[in-house]
């Protein structure tokens, strides 16, 4: 079996977040993740969704951009985070996505990126990644996979489903007691991509066009609602702030990150950015001194313990690395992504007495995450080194099975399958991945010689 170290070694030194943004990978953060919920779910539930249906996904991608696919996902591009000026026009975005799923414009159109459902996404935050899924036995090496965007062609919406969707979304801004001012102030920042060519649009106004008369008809209908005053909290506005340092710090090249954020800035934020910076970099004790103060100054926020933790690790400082990730957790314990970071940091180290401790906090992770096929790759690791290759197998059957892959799910299940107690419920489980992934296995394969011809 390929030690674990060197199998770390070599996910960490494909890292898709230092690549170029161009490659458009899907990325998770519990910090970004969280604003984002918070700023949508007011919205779904005022257009009559069930939140827990609605999913957001982060696109690492520096333009513009926001759609909606697969029926209920919101995609996001960071470039939209990074670009909002105040957290109202963020909400805007999401409000007039929602407007488009309310309205089922999905349903009027044919969908081009089913792939993007299968969850295969950056699960660790930003910076300390995890690709999902190669090739390979239970403890084989991982191969990083992030799933490319850059070639699809997305739904441009009409006129009428522009419209349509822009009074849905005051509809629901004022249903949750907020300005819809952020959307109008949004559309007017951008008001000039109206006469530019297609070619130089940005991808939202390609898919999203604008007019004058559009813009108008917003400006109106927006100063008329009754919570047109309603501002953005400092607290709102300073939290919004903070992340898109941590986001620009982790997703531009550093000497951009140092310009934008010099030493001189000590805003918090500004720290935040840096820290990355000097992290992405190698430069550790320059790193230590900004995410130190950031923890002198707020000691119980999880996502700075995080960070350090993730420093720490991804320079080989395994072990101090763990006591941060387990202070992330202590603080925020239904995080799965902070979980699996303490795990993977306890099964990093080589030491057998971990083991339990961080198969705890995979199955944890995986309880508020069943799909999390990076968590059950790195449970089939602890399995294996605990001796237990049966469960090993069903930890790889479940990882393939959550990407997609069911010639992989369906022989790794009938392989756990063969060696588990009858009846048990891994055995019960192996036996409905195997039976459910066969049908799915003939379907792909049969696709692929279509495709060959």
């Amino acid at each position: 079996m390929r030690p674990l170290k060197s199998i770390v070694a070599a996910f960490l030194a494909s890292a898709a977040l230092t690549a170029p943004v161009s490659a458009q990978s899907l990325i998770r953060d519990t910090e970004v993740e969280h604003m984002l919920r918070d700023y949508a779910d007011p919205l779904l539930d005022a257009a009559g969704l069930e939140a827990a249906d609605v999913h957001l996904y982060i696109i690492a991608d520096p333009t513009i951009n926001a759609f909606v696919t697969g029926g209920q996902n919101i995609f996001l591009n960071t470039g939209t985070i990074i670009e909002a000026e105040t957290p109202n026009q963020l909400k805007g975005v999401i409000a007039h996505e929602t407007g488009h799923i309310a309205g089922a414009h999905l349903a009027r159109v044919s969908d081009g990126i089913g792939a993007a459902q299968v969850p295969m996404y950056i699960s660790l935050g930003l910076g300390l990644l995890a690709a999902l899924a190669g090739e390979g036995g239970a403890a084989g090496a991982l191969m990083a996979s992030s799933q490319q965007f850059g070639a699809l062609s997305f739904m441009t919406y009409s006129r009428a489903q522009e419209a349509s969707a822009d009074q849905a979304a005051l509809q629901y801004l004022e249903t949750s007691g907020q300005s819809a001012e952020g959307l109008v102030e949004f559309f007017e920042r951008f008001r000039y991509q109206e006469v530019m060519s297609d070619a130089r649009r940005f991808p939202y106004f390609r898919s999203h066009p604008l007019s004058s008369e559009r813009i108008s008809i917003l400006r109106d209908n927006a100063d008329a609602a009754s919570h047109a005053n309603v501002d953005d909290s400092p607290e709102d506005i300073a939290n919004l702030q903070r992340l898109q340092g941590k986001i620009y710090g982790f997703l531009t090249e550093p000497e951009f990150v140092l310009y934008r954020y010099p030493r001189t800035d000590q805003s918090l934020p500004a720290r935040y950015a840096r820290a990355v910076a000097y992290f992405r970099v190698a430069r550790l004790d320059e790193a230590r001194v900004e995410i130190e103060s950031l923890i002198g100054e707020e000691p119980d926020n999880p996502y700075f313990q995080e960070l350090y933790g993730q420093m720490l690790f991804e320079t080989g400082h395994i072990r101090e690395s763990i006591p941060y990730h387990a202070r992330s957790v202590e603080l925020e314990p239904t995080a799965p992504l902070l979980r699996l970071n303490l795990a993977i940091s306890m099964i990093a180290t080589d030491d057998d007495s971990l083991l339990d401790e961080a198969e705890d906090h995979l199955q944890v992770a995986l309880d508020i995450e069943p799909d999390n096929a990076f968590a059950w790759y790195q449970l089939s690791i602890v399995h294996q080194r605990e001796g237990d290759t049966a469960l090993a197998q069903l930890a790889v059957a479940e990882q393939a099975y959550a990407t997609g892959n069911a010639d992989r799910a369906m022989m790794f299940a009938g392989r756990a399958r063969a060696s588990l107690e009858q009846g048990t419920p891994a055995w019960i489980r192996a036996t409905e991945i195997e039976t459910i992934s066969a049908p799915m296995a003939a379907e792909q394969r049969r696709q692929r010689r279509l495709n060959a011809h």
